[in-house]
């Protein structure tokens, strides 16, 4: 199992071509084995960005999710109190946008790779990814 950035997972959906060759390793692999991880962390930072008119999607939000939870392998992870707690207390230094330490803090327990091409997550020795 891996963890999907965000973007990530809008590329798969959208765009795969923006995807690096050993993140679409990863994923085609792991949609066949163990699933592809989405935090609800990640349904909201879609649903603010398409509400706030920084992304577009081709269908409305509520029915654009429908769509995208039902791709081949996605697992979507609802929001776990432990997981938010454990984002407050990262060791540092890492940067402070929640749903980035969210997902940080979901790669950490389950012990999976986050699949981001974010500089600051990649930097981060304390989390394994996959770019």
């Amino acid at each position: 199992m891996i963890l999907l950035d965000s973007h990530v997972w809008l590329w798969l959906l959208h765009n795969p071509s923006q995807l690096s060759e050993k993140a679409r390793v990863a994923i085609s692999t792991e949609e066949d084995r163990d699933g592809l991880l989405v935090s609800a962390i990640s349904v909201w930072e879609v649903a603010v960005k398409v509400s706030l008119g920084k992304l577009d999607i081709p269908l409305p939000i509520d029915e654009w999710y429908q769509l995208a939870k039902s791709h081949s392998g996605i697992i979507i992870e609802p929001l776990d109190p432990l997981d938010a707690i454990a984002s407050s207390l990262l060791p540092e230094p890492f940067h402070k946008d929640p749903a980035d330490r969210i997902l940080v803090a979901i790669s950490r327990r389950y012990q999976i790779p986050l699949v981001t091409c974010d500089a600051k997550i990649l930097n981060y020795p304390l989390v394994e990814t996959i770019w």
